[in-house]
């Protein structure tokens, strides 16, 4: 399998107080089976669709501060170059470039506006097998209250093209890498609760958006946001029963004009 070019999404996972409870919980929502956890590793689990790593999810061990929140990173040749970059541009390490045996090297940051995102250097594990269909990554949004210092920041640190988008009711930009759009970039309204912190909203794909939510729901996650039919896909945003917010896309099921970029 061929690198991540760099600066596009290679990898997501997610710690839990109750990391049983997530898989049963992912499980039964996108369809997920689950590696014997690492014990080298605090227990770090991959999930898999169709047999292909997609996600993992780890059990929150002492030490470990924060709700549970889906983390994405980002391709790259050298963490260390680009934990410098991140540093010089305004961002914060919170954790600073480490080896993890022969699998790669990662970083976690938090950009100007307060959004965490790491940064993977791939060993001999290379990130997702599978993405863009159902029960796989396909689509992320950084989501801020400061889109200035965001659309600044990201492109001083990875090789992106920046898009906004033609709208009138929403302040919204992509990023390309080779012609390949990569990340959206949401300003947050007086919809998110001011409680909210920045983040960076993962969407999965499922093959059924509304039979997904009424999952969720039914295991005691939540409805946050949607159902909406948009150009790209009908999606929702929802927070599964220990906090941790993500979103489904049934990209099948379409609505509406795609919009402009200029």
């Amino acid at each position: 399998m061929a690198a991540y070019p760099e600066g596009t999404p290679c990898w997501a996972d997610a710690i839990f107080p109750d990391v049983e409870a997530a898989k049963s919980f992912y499980g039964e929502v996108l369809g997920w089976t689950f590696d014997a956890g690492s014990e080298e590793y605090g227990g770090y689990t991959q999930a898999r669709s169709d047999g292909k790593a997609v996600a993992a999810v780890m059990p929150q061990t002492q030490g470990m501060d924060g709700p549970p929140a889906w983390n994405l990173y980002f391709a790259t040749p050298d963490a260390a170059a680009t934990a410098a970059k991140i540093r010089d541009n305004g961002g914060t390490l919170a954790m600073e470039p480490m080896e993890l045996g022969d699998f790669g090297t990662m970083a976690t940051a938090q950009e100007p506006s307060g959004a965490y995102f790491s940064v993977w250097q791939p060993g001999t594990h290379q990130g997702f097998e599978k993405t863009g269909e159902a029960g796989a990554y396909c689509w992320a949004e950084l989501t801020t209250r400061d889109p200035v210092a965001t659309d600044t920041f990201l492109p001083s640190v990875f090789p992106y093209t920046t898009k906004r988008m033609d709208v009138d009711d929403a302040d919204f930009s992509v990023f390309e890498v080779d012609g390949q759009t990569v990340l959206g970039r949401l300003k947050m309204t007086e919809e998110f609760p001011p409680d909210v912190p920045p983040f960076v909203n993962v969407h999965f794909a499922v093959d059924n958006c509304d039979a997904a939510i009424a999952t969720v729901t039914k295991l005691g996650g939540q409805l946050l946001f949607g159902p909406i039919d948009s150009p790209f896909g009908r999606f929702a945003t929802l927070a599964d029963q220990q906090g941790a917010t993500f979103s489904v896309i049934d990209l099948t099921t379409t609505g509406g004009e795609m919009p402009s970029f200029s």
